[in-house]
């Protein structure tokens, strides 16, 4: 019977299981005040054998609520991966730092050896690095793998702690025999500028073992950047480098294109909207014309690079067997440059690797001189030194609303900020899917699902799942606006992918299982962080055209087990397997 077929057909993609070594609350936005609202939580913990990850991200957690969490974990010697993202919202600064000091005091207590430590979105400024400095320096963090600290407002006092205890743990850690091997750090949005950056190239120099460097919006100038180049080129596993929205100038291109031709593993560039100019590119386009062999994404959108420039690039690419993309939207190639740089990628047959030009400034009036600029920016370093940890008294119920705050700060009498205020700038497509935001998702515009189109290699079934759930992420139901920007995204680039002959379904839904955690891969890919949104819009999905009615009874088939990953969606869950009984009723 087709009922049994697809039972064995569940089985056989679920039969290696997901491990049940996690124990999560996240999304559950839970007001943990004191040791009483968390009574079920620690019994939890207390009683969860072999526990390695907790994940309590979008609740928000106090001081005693974090003592009463941290008492149990003091047992737990297995424990290996901190979730811990925007779980901070409402609190005052001065509850953070003795929260994750409990917190990760209890870790060391236990024995216990971390491989991720995630602490984003958590505005915890300069003080709160002060709260995890005693956890990143002790033995717990010797095996640390990923270290994610995004849009946590460490500014440069933050910076220079975070690099310095990090500095530590490898010392002692290599004194031991086994010295640390961070892979992944993510800090985007902490406005490190030049003296934090700095600090970090030179833990980062010492520890030689970067596979993934995330650092957009920092406020980084050139001479910031000239000093991650050189950290870098100690990097030699790098697959990874996203420094989006910092400002290079020449100098700084230049700098790192030296940089990365000591580097034989770089995948992805990201140099978008950091003004490489056009001898920075003309620069980065011989290093990569005489190498990175494996090189799949180069944006170098938004830099003020001119025809001959971006001409220069798409020749060092042709031979590039692996590219996937050439980003140089919004650049200043005017209309004939814009035309002679499609022409020039399609005589070479990789015409359809270039991004869109949609946002091309224009040829420029008149050429600016990089020097001058470049003068400038040194001019204000003097200014960057005299600015000191930024303090602050509590962190907003919004991370916008406290980002704000501290823009208006730095627009006080007498504090000069290290880079120019820039216009508007155009919606980010990858910017979005790394990071998805409600506000992001809108200000991609009405062509929003033909930009994601262009971004996402909609041949690709894992590529093509993970879009969709980062679309689907900030999918909102009482929010039409959103809801509706959502759902025509995820129609637009669904409805293309199955449209394409060569795209399986199958495979699509296999993917989505895999990351939403309900089956393991073989290639061993970390699911995402479910959330209700995701399983909402997936209910709409199966309920149209586009979506293969063979593929409705093996989702309900996984929906309807018991699964850890989904227990923080129940009520999403439900909804989503309501519809896909009620669709197989209907076939």
């Amino acid at each position: 019977m087709a009922t049994d077929i697809v039972g064995q057909l569940a089985d056989s993609l679920a039969q290696t299981g997901v491990e049940e070594w996690e124990l999560s609350y996240k999304g559950q936005g839970r007001k943990l005040d004191n040791a009483q609202s968390v009574e079920e939580i620690v019994k939890e913990i207390e009683e969860f054998q072999g526990l390695q990850a907790l994940r309590l991200e979008g609740n928000t957690i106090g001081v005693e609520a974090a003592q009463a969490i941290a008492k149990a974990l003091q047992t737990k010697s297995q424990f290996k991966c901190c979730y811990w993202s925007d779980m901070f919202t409402g609190r005052l600064r001065s509850e953070i730092p003795p929260a994750l000091n409990s917190l990760g005091d209890a870790l060391v207590t236990a024995g216990a050896r971390l491989s991720v430590l995630d602490l984003s979105d958590n505005a915890f400024g300069p003080d709160g690095v002060k709260g995890i400095e005693r956890l990143l320096k002790s033995h717990a963090c010797h095996t640390l793998q990923e270290l994610k600290l995004n849009n946590c407002g460490m500014g440069i006092g933050g910076g220079k702690i975070l690099a310095a205890a990090l500095t530590e743990c490898h010392k002692k850690s290599s004194a031991l025999g086994a010295p640390l091997r961070l892979k992944v750090f993510i800090a985007g949005r902490n406005r490190l500028e030049n003296d934090g950056a700095r600090a970090l190239a030179q833990a980062f120099q010492l520890m030689g073992s970067l596979e993934e460097v995330h650092m957009p919006q920092n406020g980084i100038n050139h001479p910031g950047v000239t000093a991650l180049a050189t950290a870098m080129q100690h990097n030699a596993g790098l697959r990874v480098l996203n420094l989006n929205d910092n400002t290079f100038t020449k100098r700084g291109a230049i700098a790192m294109a030296q940089a990365l031709k000591h580097l034989r593993s770089v995948q992805v560039i990201n140099f978008g909207d950091c003004l490489v100019r056009s001898e920075g590119a003309i620069a980065i386009a011989e290093t990569v014309s005489e190498g990175l062999p494996i090189l799949k994404e180069l944006n170098l959108s938004f830099g003020e690079i001119t025809e001959e420039a971006a001409l220069a690039l798409a020749h060092a690419v042709k031979s590039k067997t692996h590219l996937e993309k050439l980003d140089l939207n919004g650049n200043a190639l005017g209309v004939e440059g814009c035309e002679a740089l499609k022409e020039a990628m399609q005589s070479m047959k990789i015409g359809d690797l270039l991004g869109s030009l949609s946002d091309d400034e224009g040829e420029p009036e008149v050429d600016d001189d990089d020097d001058d600029d470049d003068d400038e920016e040194t001019d204000e370093e003097g200014v960057e030194e005299e600015e000191e940890e930024e303090d602050g008294e509590e962190e907003d119920d919004d991370q916008e609303d406290e980002e704000e705050e501290e823009e208006e700060e730095d627009e006080s009498p007498g504090v000069k900020v290290s880079t120019p205020a820039s216009a508007p700038r155009p919606p980010d497509v990858s910017s979005f899917l790394s990071f998805p935001s409600p506000d992001k998702l809108l200000k991609l515009g009405a062509k929003r699902a033909l930009l994601i189109e262009e971004q996402v290699d909609l041949s690709d079934a894992m590529k093509t799942a993970r879009a969709f759930l980062s679309i689907a992420s900030v999918y909102k139901e009482e929010n039409q606006e959103v809801k509706t920007a959502v759902l025509d995204s995820i129609d637009g680039v669904l409805r293309k992918a199955f449209s394409s002959p060569s795209f399986q379904g199958y495979d699509f839904v296999s993917c989505l299982l895999v990351l939403l955690g309900l089956i393991k891969s073989e290639d061993k890919v970390k699911p995402v962080r479910v959330v209700p949104g995701q399983l909402e819009a997936l209910e709409h999905v199966v309920r149209q055209d586009y979506f293969p009615r063979e593929s409705v009874a093996v989702l309900e088939a996984f929906m309807s087990r018991n699964s850890k990953a989904l227990e923080p969606v129940d009520g999403a869950r439900s909804g989503l397997q309501t519809t896909l009984q009620g669709l197989q009723g209907g076939s």
